[in-house]
C-alpha cells in the first residue's frame, strides 16, 4: 500500500487499525498520527516506529485518508485545526455517535465514511459496520476495506440509522460477552472453584461456542436447542432465564445502547 494515512488520535482503536497496516506491510514512515498525550505518543514509537504529533500542521495535506479516532466530544473541535489540511482526503471516523453530515459539515467534504468497530479489532477479530456518503467512490470504500482488513471482519450498510443498531449490538457487544462471563466466574467460584479454573471454563466455553455458531451451518437457537434436553441441567438454567424474562430485559438493554448512540449524535453533533 503507497497512500498516506494521517490518524487524528492514537489510543486503542487507531493502534488497532495501524498494527494490522503494518502487520499487511505498510511503512510506518507512511503513516502520520496527531496525540496530544505523551504516554500515548511515545506507545506508538515503541509499538511501530511513528513519530506522532502533538499537533496538527501543514504535513496532513500529504495523507490520501484521515482516520478520525477521537473521542466524540473533542470530534469538533479537532476539525478547526484539521480540516484546512486535509480538503481532498477520504475521511474514516470511528468515533461513536457523530453522524456523517456533521462531520461533512466540519470537514466541508461528502468523501467521508462514518465506521463502528468493537474492542476485538485489537487482536485482529472484530467486526465493523460501515457507511459511505454520496461522495465516496467505490475505489474509496475498496481503500477503506484495505485499511480495516487487519482488524477483522467488515460489513457495509445501506443507511445510516443502522450504525446505531451495530452499536448496540456489536460495538457494546463485548460488554455483554465480559459481563456474562464475570457473572459465570463469579457463579463458579461460589460453587466451589478457584476463580482460575472459574474463569478458564467460562473463556473457554464462550470462545468455543462462538467458534462453533460462526462454523456451523445451524442457527443459534437450533444450536441451543440441541444441548438442551428437557429435564437437565442445561434446560434447569434456560428455565430459570425464561422465568425471569432474561431474552426479553436483553433485549430491552440493546435497545438502551441504540437510543445512546443516537443521543451522542443529538449532543455532539450538528442538528
Amino acid at each position: 500500500m503507497s497512500e498516506r494515512i494521517a490518524f487524528i488520535g492514537g489510543g486503542n482503536m487507531a493502534s488497532a487499525i495501524i498494527g494490522g497496516l503494518v502487520k499487511q506491510g505498510t511503512s510506518s514512515q507512511d503513516i502520520d498520527v496527531i496525540e496530544p498525550f505523551d504516554a500515548a505518543r511515545d506507545k506508538l514509537q515503541s509499538n511501530f516506529g511513528i513519530q506522532a504529533q502533538a499537533q496538527a500542521g501543514a504535513f496532513l495535506s500529504r495523507a490520501s485518508l484521515v482516520v478520525w479516532a477521537v473521542k466524540p466530544q473533542t470530534f469538533r473541535q479537532a476539525t478547526l485545526v484539521v480540516a484546512p489540511h486535509t480538503a481532498n482526503a477520504l475521511h474514516l471516523s470511528v468515533a461513536a455517535g457523530i453522524r456523517s453530515h456533521s462531520m461533512a459539515g466540519w470537514l466541508a467534504t461528502e468523501r467521508i465514511v462514518r465506521a463502528m468497530p468493537n474492542t476485538p479489532a485489537l487482536i485482529g477479530k472484530g467486526i465493523t459496520g460501515l457507511f459511505a456518503r454520496a461522495g465516496v467512490s467505490r475505489e474509496d470504500q475498496a481503500q477503506v476495506s484495505r485499511v480495516l482488513s487487519g482488524t477483522g471482519e467488515s460489513i457495509w450498510l445501506d443507511t445510516e440509522e443502522k450504525l446505531d443498531v451495530v452499536t448496540a449490538l456489536s460495538g457494546s457487544g463485548p460488554a455483554y460477552v465480559f459481563y456474562f462471563m464475570e457473572a459465570m466466574t463469579t457463579a463458579g467460584v461460589e460453587m466451589g472453584l478457584s476463580r482460575e479454573q472459574a474463569h478458564q471454563l467460562a473463556v473457554s466455553t464462550f470462545a468455543g461456542a462462538s467458534e462453533l455458531a460462526r462454523t456451523s451451518t445451524e442457527s443459534p437457537q437450533l444450536l441451543r436447542q440441541r444441548v438442551t434436553s428437557k429435564g437437565g441441567t442445561t434446560y434447569a438454567a434456560i428455565s430459570s432465564m425464561e422465568n425471569n424474562d432474561m431474552r426479553a430485559q436483553f433485549i430491552e438493554a440493546l435497545y438502551a445502547a441504540r437510543e445512546r448512540a443516537k443521543e451522542l449524535g443529538d449532543e455532539f453533533g450538528l442538528a
